[in-house]
């Protein structure tokens, strides 16, 4: 039968086989790969509560953040009972490495220092504990915690200081204590809640003393701290009420005890030699003892079978490199010891008697900067479905080292496997490990709690191409923060955000995308909001508006927008302008029309407030808002409508001012001109007329025709400055009717209320204005006229015909002609 074929005779259908008949298909080894049929999973979105924000983590769009809305915001968090607690210490231990367990080892010589610690400790004060990489200080952890379980209500609590800071620690704290699951409160409230912690708090790997030290202890009075740390790491304020003690290498006889007990047998004359003489090069330091016990099974395995390292991953059955460094043959009775430098530092030494997977392990640790992937990772990584049991392996020659929920390659490894050419294809592994994790990541079925543990590798594979000469190393460092900080985000890790942020952004900038550049921007607005620190939130924000609008993003510069209107709000500050790209504003109903500019100014250029939140969040609909009774508007100007109102208002204002004046103006124009066409008229008809008629008020109205054309008007008489009365054409006996009113200027009329008239060809011109004079008026009243000075030159109007209709309209047409000859002189 041909194998690639095959029938039904290998396979049958009716067995329910593996083959290609009938039967069940064989299930996918990679748990990530969805079964055919399934659905696949969709993108996590997680809402959490961060102080009095609620924020949306949305790994496709980005991050929203809004108030938190009334009833949601959660209670006072629960504390965790004794089991509560020791569940959670087992769920984030270190996993147990694969193979045979390694042996146990007493903690030797250390009894004194026990004993003090504990006491301390059952006192409620706190000890820094000071030893060199090496010297079992986590060992020595794990005693005291043993030792102190019932002192404190809270019981122990264990946490790393591994690339933590004391914001960090503090909120660690609190998470070990209560059960607050999708909840970060705000810095007031996590003082608060930790204030009231009493428990015994064993800090191993601390990297900052000094006065973050103080604030860390200032914070939790109740608790009492075992911090371990290296001489390296500054020490505490000289205020400071920390007990110090230092720990110091084994002495001989210790470190022989625990050689013989960590290589399973007794040691002979000349191994006791060589560990007297690595004693004193190593000064008893545990670690070394524990790698060189490791040596010495790999030499007893090659004394019972030279071929041995046909099981490890040697090349035709022989060591990858000659044994113990030397160049003398195996002749399987007897192996030299190493040497004395081996022994100080036997990493590269035993790292070439390891399997392949075990190597590759240990080249991907180097590259990632001493962070060893996860053991579910290493079949990926190195193509091997049994590699996850390189773990095991490492772990029981002393390579490893536990950094809280992981692993990282003990003391002094790194350097030792790089000196011995473990880190010449580093930034390609990196980048291997970054594309692996950018995809396992971003998969929907991987919760954040996982993303968080393996965090530390995550962000060692960004640093490594960030920044990168290879062609795409910024690229895939881009691609696996965009997948990262989600999780980081959602599995409030919020160091790990900041860092893959800031990280991601940089690569951004490098690799030229500026889409995934104004993401990052716009992730640390959203971070630094939600932080407490608004001036740091506007600038992130601004800057990713910015670029979204150059790229015509409109939903990003939306969100943008959002965040920042409530950074303005919570800030107290003024909302901020942003220019508005064109066709970027969202289409909102307008009540009214916009204003039109004054003559003779340019229009400026739009400015677009920022759309806010609706009522009392930042995430609004894209849709406008229906228009509200009394006339105000919602949509994306609903938060500006009280400043909406204030403008309307004002410019309706300056509206009215500037048509009043125009009223006011035109009276007075009209006022001047009846004046003085009542004055030529006199001056010319006072030489002719007889003064014995009878006289009309000096203020009565007079015909329009009277004021143009005195020679031919009809009508009553209009008095002149001298008393006489003019009459003008159209009427036989001048008005004597004491009804008639008298003493009003005609420029009191309103304009709007003077009907129209026609306006002669040409009309009197003045040089100057003239003076008002007080004159007496039928009701006794003084009347202020105007009278002009000896100085004015009058042109006299040629004769037109008269009107008839203006003649026989009275002493209203005659008002309304008068307000008509002004009309042209002001506009």
């Amino acid at each position: 039968m041909d194998p690639t074929h095959r029938g039904p005779e290998e396979y049958g259908r009716d067995n329910g086989g593996f083959g290609e008949g009938s039967g069940r298909r064989r299930p996918a080894r990679d748990q990530l790969t969805p079964e055919p049929g399934q659905p696949t999973p969709q993108a996590r979105v997680v809402r959490l509560i961060a102080g009095d924000y609620l924020l949306t983590v949305n790994p496709i769009d980005g991050s929203e953040v809004e108030l938190c809305p009334p009833g949601e915001q959660p209670g006072p968090p629960a504390r965790r009972t004794a089991t509560g607690r020791a569940d959670r210490e087992r769920a984030t231990a270190p996993p147990v490495p694969p193979g045979p367990p390694a042996p146990q080892l007493p903690l030797l010589e250390r009894a004194q220092e026990r004993e003090r610690l504990v006491r301390l400790l059952s006192q409620g004060r706190s000890v820094r504990l000071t030893g060199p990489a090496g010297s079992g200080r986590t060992a020595l952890l794990d005693a005291v915690a043993a030792d102190c379980a019932d002192l404190a209500p809270d019981g122990v609590v264990r946490l790393s200081g591994y690339k933590r800071s004391a914001t960090d620690l503090l909120y660690g704290l609190f998470e070990a204590v209560h059960d607050a699951p999708l909840h970060r409160p705000d810095r007031d409230r996590l003082l608060e809640r930790v204030r009231s912690i009493g428990a015994v708090v064993l800090l191993d790997d601390l990297e900052f003393g000094g006065a973050a030290l103080e604030e860390l202890l200032d914070a939790t009075p109740e608790c009492a701290f075992l911090f371990a740390t290296v001489p390296d790491v500054a020490a505490p304020t000289t205020d400071s009420q920390v007990e110090e003690v230092f720990l110091a290498g084994l002495g001989r006889s210790a470190a022989v005890d625990l050689l013989e007990r960590a290589a399973e047998r007794p040691l002979t004359d000349e191994e006791a030699n060589w560990a007297g003489d690595l004693w004193f090069e190593s000064e008893g330091l545990p670690l070394r003892f524990v790698q060189a016990a490791a040596l010495l099974r790999q030499r007893d395995l090659l004394r019972t079978d030279p071929e041995a390292y046909g099981e490890y991953g040697g090349r035709d059955g022989l060591p990858a490199t000659a044994p113990f460094g030397h160049d003398q043959a195996v002749d399987g009775v007897h192996i030299p010891l190493p040497s004395l430098g081996e022994g100080a530092a036997p990493a590269a030494l035993l790292a070439s008697r390891l399997s392949g997977p075990a190597r590759d392990t240990l080249r991907f640790a180097v590259a990632l900067g001493g962070e060893v992937p996860h053991q579910a990772h290493l079949p990926a990584l190195i193509g091997d479905t049994h590699a996850d049991a390189a773990l095991g392996e490492l772990a029981g020659c002393g390579l490893l080292s536990p950094a809280g929920s992981r692993y990282r390659l003990a003391a002094g490894v790194v350097t030792q496997l790089e000196a011995a050419g473990y880190g010449e294809d580093a930034t390609e592994r990196a980048r291997t490990a970054a594309q692996h994790y950018a995809w396992w990541a971003g998969h929907p079925s991987v919760t954040p709690e996982r993303v968080t543990a393996e965090g530390d590798a995550v962000i060692a594979a960004m640093a490594q191409l960030v920044p990168g000469d290879g062609a795409g190393q910024t690229s895939v460092a881009v691609l696996l923060a965009r997948s990262a900080t989600p999780a980081f985000a959602a599995g409030l890790h919020w160091g790990a955000w900041e860092k893959a942020l800031r990280i991601g952004q940089e690569a951004a900038r490098i690799a030229g995308e500026v889409a995934e550049e104004a993401y990052f921007h716009h992730e640390l607005g959203v971070l630094a909001l939600l932080a407490g620190n608004p001036d740091r939130a506007r600038a992130e924000l601004e800057t990713s508006i910015s670029m979204r609008g150059a790229l015509a993003d409109k939903s990003g510069a939306v969100a943008g927008r959002r965040a920042l209107a409530l950074v303005a709000d919570r800030s107290g500050g003024p909302l901020p302008i942003v220019l508005t790209p064109p066709g970027d504003e969202l289409p909102v109903s307008r009540a009214e029309a916009p204003a039109t500019p004054p003559a003779g100014t340019r229009p400026s250029m739009t400015q677009t407030p920022p759309r806010p939140y609706e009522g009392a969040t930042a995430v609004i609909s894209r849709q406008s808002a229906p228009k509200a009774a009394g006339g105000a508007r919602g949509g994306r100007f609903g938060l500006l409508a009280g400043a909406r109102r204030n403008l309307v208002a004002t410019a309706a204002g300056v509206l009215l001012t500037g048509v009043l004046g125009t009223v006011v103006g035109l009276g007075l124009t009209s006022g001047d001109d009846d004046v003085q066409g009542n004055q030529d008229v006199t001056t010319e008809q006072s030489q002719s007329q007889d003064g014995g008629e009878d006289e009309v008020p000096a203020d009565g109205p007079a015909d329009g025709p009277a004021s143009a054309d005195p020679a031919s008007s009809g009508g009553p008489a209009t008095p002149g400055p001298s008393g006489s009365e003019i009459t003008p054409s159209g009427s036989g006996t001048p008005s004597t009717d004491p009804t008639e009113p008298s003493g009003t200027p005609s420029s009191d009329t309103p304009s709007s209320s003077r009907p129209p008239s026609h306006k002669p060809t040409t009309s009197p011109t003045t040089t100057k204005s003239p003076r008002p004079t007080k004159t007496s008026s039928p009701t006794g009243g003084p009347t202020e006229t105007e009278s002009p000075s000896p100085t004015d030159t009058a042109t006299e109007p040629e004769p037109s015909s008269p009107d008839t209709s203006d003649s026989a309209s009275g002493p209203s047409s005659s008002s309304s002609s008068a307000s008509a000859d002004s009309g042209p002189a002001i506009a």
